[in-house]
């Protein structure tokens, strides 16, 4: 008699337990499916809100580098009768600027490129200071600013330059 009612409670629990083991299963393989389609779902998304900041960040970036270029600099900085040592001045002041500036498009953008785009802040920095060194504080602008041409145009690959080749490259990758 409780060898038949252990049997019954064996016929009847091992199928229940099958059941239940195979619907908490599918459930969880189910629930694993909803939660990899919300999180692909969620990355679209991410994806299509930072792709337009990235591509931002990447145009800002070209424009501090065309705006650091000393042929630009000089341009839009010397006046007639300023000396070099006001011309230095004021360029080293307006590249701090332009950097400060455009620091913020470092979030958006690879650690390496933005190494690159500080690299060629500071190269073009440490141009405007040796020319400025061999200078006389009192020279001419225009004396200083031909220098700095001449520096600049004898250089075999034009930092700004390789910065921007930088930035298509990885523009290029996340386009």
């Amino acid at each position: 008699m409780w060898l038949e009612t252990v049997l019954e409670i064996i016929k009847i629990t091992i199928p229940a337990l099958i059941v239940f083991l195979t619907v908490y299963y599918l459930q969880k393989q189910f629930l694993k499916n909803q939660y990899n389609l919300q999180l692909l779902d969620l990355k679209k998304n991410q994806i299509d809100n930072t792709l337009p900041l990235k591509l931002q960040a990447y145009e800002r970036l070209t424009l501090f580098l065309e705006r650091i270029k000393l042929e630009n600099l000089i341009l839009r900085i010397r006046t007639e009768k300023m000396t070099a040592s006001n011309l230095h001045i004021a360029l080293l002041v307006s590249i701090q600027k332009e950097f400060e500036h455009n620091v913020a498009q470092q979030v958006y953008i690879s650690p390496e490129l933005w190494e690159i785009i500080t690299l060629v802040k500071n190269e073009t920095i440490n141009l405007v200071n040796v020319v400025a060194k061999e200078q006389e504080p009192e020279a001419d602008a225009i004396a200083y600013s031909r220098d700095l041409f001449n520096k600049m145009n004898n250089l075999p690959i034009k930092p700004v330059d390789k910065a921007l080749l930088a930035i298509k490259k990885e523009a290029s990758i996340i386009l």
